[in-house]
């Protein structure tokens, strides 16, 4: 009996193998000025095939299955929906002029979006593909995020240098943060206490109590050789270990890490030119960076630290988002 039950565990133990080797994972890219997205086979760390779509395509999210995208097609005016298994567009959802940015609420049947040149913050019912509503927020909005109960949605406006928090229950603007110039991206902590919020020109990283909207936290960074006016914050990850935060400098072609239990700059690491947006894949081993003008993407290697790869992709890459596939 021992004997079988061992032959029967190496069994499934080689079937799990079989299993976990045959998973894959894809990272999609929007390219600006290819009006195309990208996809890269991370097991092989190169692109498998181009996927063509509307006009400046930028922010890309999920559906909850990871079975659709939605894509900011900026200068179609318009969200594209994308069937991942088929590859074809399969709707679209009204977006007001110039959607840019995108988030979908918890419940995965709400979607907002920024309208940069109406500064307003659209909300889509998905479902029946109509505007819910329409909220004025300030000058140029851009970055967005739903905290983790689905109660909040904030946005950023470039302009106005303000995080609008929006109670999602009824769509009203309940306050507005000044933080640092050309604010562009947000992300709430897993627990959703904190917002980290990036200022681009501000040069500067903030993290804002939830509760009081407050600022309790700065990051400045300071690259050797590199001038601080090119030190430009955009994108933000958060590791789901609460041990990390990665945070893209634009034009000064770094990821600067932050150790968040000691709340300091760690190091800076080397991607391409003009790094964005930022994605983990599954298991957050691997962070993936978008870099606008040398049109590559740079893969890190969490676990040291460093960066593996670099891989071609189209011209202006901007979002990126990784799911796992059979």
């Amino acid at each position: 009996m021992k004997n079988i039950n061992f032959v029967s565990l190496l069994c499934f133990a080689s079937a799990l193998c079989i299993s976990t080797s045959n998973a894959a994972e894809l990272a999609y890219v929007t390219n600006e000025k290819d009006d195309n997205i990208s996809v890269i086979d991370l097991s092989q760390n190169k692109v498998i095939k181009t996927i063509p779509v509307g006009e400046r395509p930028r922010g890309i999210i999920f559906n909850k299955q990871h079975t659709l995208a939605y894509i900011c097609a900026s200068e179609s005016d318009r969200i594209q929906i994308l069937d991942l298994n088929t590859e074809q567009i399969v709707g679209e959802l009204p977006s007001g002029e110039d959607p840019e940015t995108i988030a979908l609420h918890p419940n995965g049947k709400i979607i907002y979006t920024s309208n940069e040149d109406d500064a307003l913050l659209t909300v889509i019912d998905i479902e029946t593909a109509t505007v819910i509503a329409q909220i004025d927020v300030g000058v140029e909005p851009e970055g967005l995020a739903v905290s983790p109960d689905g109660k909040i949605v904030v946005v950023t406006s470039e302009t106005t240098n303000m995080v609008h928090w929006i109670h999602t229950e009824n769509n009203t603007n309940f306050a507005n943060t000044l933080v640092g110039a050309r604010p562009r991206s947000a992300k709430f902590t897993d627990d959703g206490k904190f917002l980290w919020v990036s200022s681009e020109i501000g040069g500067a990283v903030v993290v804002l109590d939830v509760n009081t909207q407050e600022i309790v936290k700065e990051f400045t960074f300071a690259i050797r050789g590199i001038h601080r006016d090119r030190v430009q914050p955009v994108g933000i990850e958060l590791s789901s270990d609460g041990r990390y935060a990665f945070v893209a400098l634009g034009p000064a072609n770094h990821v600067a890490v932050i150790d968040r239990k000691t709340m300091e700059v760690d190091k800076y690491l080397l991607v391409g030119r003009r790094v964005w947006q930022l994605a983990f894949n599954d298991d957050q081993s691997q962070l993936l960076t978008t870099n606008g003008i040398s049109g590559d993407v740079s893969v890190i290697d969490v676990k040291q630290m460093k960066v593996t790869k670099s891989i071609k992709v189209g011209r202006y890459p901007w979002g990126v988002v990784i799911r796992s596939v059979p």
